[in-house]
């Protein structure tokens, strides 16, 4: 007796299983502990968010993320800003090359102290995100948590902003505020306000990762 022909079948899947999802290919810039980049390493990590980091590039050697990414088995790379001098379109040349090569769609800023040339800028035009401490358009660029403070500010918070030539001045696309308390110093606000900042770049990076991945 002839065998069955043998039919080449699809699995079924379980009807509670996790539905897979298409993960958006990004890339983290740090310069630094990589606090932020702590929180979107374990966004990612969840089978349901639609973003995958696909590389870790600092600025700095000695940045203390490098290490946070690579015990979370990522990718990481060191293009030391030091080596070009004040040539800073040529380290972001170095950068770019970099970003390219990984594949990655979206470019985000975690903490990244360089203020980024136009000419990198417009390279990811609509495609690069930073965090900020503050309620943009108030108090941007540095100590914003002493600004406020000596403002006399009744609330606080973080702003996700993409990323143009002007320094804190993309477009908004989201934020979260804290009241400021009588007690409060510049340290004791920035820990309140880096806990929104930990929820807040998630929500937001998957906000835009459905909408690049539609």
């Amino acid at each position: 007796m002839k065998k069955p022909p043998v039919r080449n079948r699809a699995k079924a899947q379980p009807k509670n299983a996790p539905k897979k999802i298409q993960k958006v290919p990004v890339a983290i810039l740090i310069s630094g502990r990589g606090s932020n980049m702590r929180a979107l390493i374990e966004a990612c990590a969840r089978p349901d968010y639609p973003a995958e980091i696909v590389l870790v590039l600092s600025n700095r050697p000695d940045a203390p993320g490098l290490e946070v990414a690579e015990d979370a088995g990522l990718k990481t790379l060191v293009i030391d800003h030091k080596p070009f001098g004040t040539d800073r379109e040529a380290h972001e040349r170095e950068i770019d090359a970099a970003l390219q090569a990984s594949g990655a769609m979206l470019v985000v800023l975690a903490g990244y102290m360089r203020v980024l040339t136009p000419w990198l800028v417009k390279a990811w035009e609509d495609r690069m995100l930073n965090i900020h401490p503050s309620l943009l358009p108030a108090f941007p660029g540095l100590h914003t948590h002493e600004a406020a403070l000596k403002a006399g500010a009744k609330e606080h918070g973080c702003t996700v902003h993409l990323v143009t030539s002007g320094v804190d001045e993309g477009p908004i696309l989201g934020q979260a505020s804290v009241p400021i308390l009588d007690t409060d110093t510049p340290e004791t606000l920035a820990a309140r306000v880096l806990e929104q900042e930990h929820l807040l770049y998630p929500d937001v990076l998957e906000m835009i990762c459905d909408v690049f991945a539609k």
